[in-house]
């Protein structure tokens, strides 16, 4: 396979999900890290991405060291962790997908004897594919999805009226589902740098005491798969390495016209500030 390829790498926790991802690559082939963590590399049809997709295992911890190895080997384009979620609000049904605007990790905090004074960190989801997926879901049949914060935290959540799910409502009202590991890869890829990263989770269960009925009635594997579709649904639409502004009039980029000044063989992020003057004599 052309090492010129555009990579994303799509990260899953269980089995489950990485089997949705798979039956979605056309002709996978297993590469293998020199630590041992073993991928399988595919097309993605319909596409120009190259998708290396990793089954990482369970935890937050787990999920931030290997995401950091797969990148620094593999260098992707973009990061997505694709898999299956509980849900925190009442208007989320089995099936439907999260797409997290950001991404919460839940634990830290302080506890005094006036209680827990809770630390919230987030990492924001990034701007580009959250773009591309708010466009693709648009036209995405048979899927309802929500962009919306993420919960996340080293634990599996089946019971509504418990401690927990009472400490997030307050201090995490937002958050629409809940998960283990997305925090761990969101922390990887923003301490990597300009890593385009976005999490995606199908709501296997509604984080009460009827999860274990859900997971044996298929739930997991018809949330993995509804996510795994919009993961598909949103590469479809974000081009690799695209920057540009397709219909954006007569002006440069990111203005309305006026003088352009060019960086030639080199990268520059960010704004330019100035004045352009004749040439001395």
């Amino acid at each position: 396979m052309a090492e010129t390829n555009p990579t994303v790498v799509v990260l899953t926790a269980l089995a489950v999900e990485y089997g949705a991802m798979r039956e979605l690559l056309e002709s996978p082939d297993e590469i293998v890290l020199a630590d041992g963590t073993r991928l399988e590399r595919g097309r993605l049809p319909g596409t120009r991405w190259t998708a290396a997709i990793a089954e990482l295992g369970e935890g937050a911890l787990t999920a931030a060291a290997l995401t950091t190895r797969v990148v620094a080997e593999l260098r992707p384009q973009c990061l997505l962790f694709v898999g299956v979620a509980g849900a925190l609000k009442d208007d989320l049904g089995l099936g439907d997908v999260v797409v997290g605007t950001k991404v919460y990790a839940v634990h830290g905090g302080k506890q005094t004897p006036e209680g827990f004074l809770a630390r919230p960190q987030a990492w924001h989801g990034s701007h580009r594919l959250l773009q591309a997926a708010r466009s693709a879901l648009r036209d995405l049949d048979g899927v309802r999805a929500h962009c919306k914060p993420i919960a996340c935290g080293d634990v599996v959540v089946a019971d509504e009226r418990s401690a927990l799910r009472e400490h997030i409502r307050r201090t995490y009202e937002d958050a629409y589902a809940i998960e283990t590991e997305g925090s761990g890869a969101a922390h990887a890829a923003h301490l990597c740098g300009r890593l385009d990263a976005l999490v995606i989770r199908g709501v296997s269960d509604l984080a009460d005491a009827g999860k274990a009925a859900a997971d044996a009635a298929g739930s997991q594997r018809l949330a993995a798969a509804r996510a795994a579709a919009v993961a598909a649904a949103l590469l479809r639409r974000h081009e690799p390495g695209s920057r540009e502004v397709r219909d954006g009039g007569e002006g440069p980029r990111g203005g309305p016209g006026g003088d352009q000044i060019r960086f030639e063989g080199g990268t520059y992020y960010g704004p330019v500030i100035g004045k352009i003057t004749g040439r001395p004599d």
